[in-house]
């Protein structure tokens, strides 16, 4: 997923809760669904930032040798500007982009 290009608000909005609901037609289930789509963003996430900032970690341990280094700030910035994994989902979930499967309903069906 390109978090760049995500349209998700960086600040806080209120929502309407019947849009939520609209996609499951339970506001709890809806809920649910946000919340293990943001844990996957959030990995996501750290994944990236984590292996974007491996180039500059250095081998040593000793405070004198430590600097700041521009473009490790720089891309901390990038990403702390970033909207929120819930945002994200949120919007994901408004967006028709996520949906849920009920596989328990399909075994009682049988």
């Amino acid at each position: 997923m390109s978090f760049k290009n995500s349209t998700a608000e960086k600040t806080t909005i209120t929502r309407d809760t019947s849009d939520i609901e609209e996609s499951t037609g339970n506001i709890y289930e809806a809920i649910v669904m946000m919340s293990k789509r943001s844990n996957q963003l959030s990995v996501e996430l750290k994944e990236e930032l984590t292996q974007k900032l491996q180039e500059f970690a250095s081998t040593t341990d000793n405070l004198e040798e430590i600097f700041e280094n521009r473009e490790q700030i720089e891309i901390s910035r990038f990403y702390e500007r970033l909207p929120k994994p819930v945002a994200m989902s949120i919007q994901e979930l408004l967006e028709d982009k996520i949906y849920a499967r009920f596989p328990e309903e399909k075994e009682e069906e049988k």
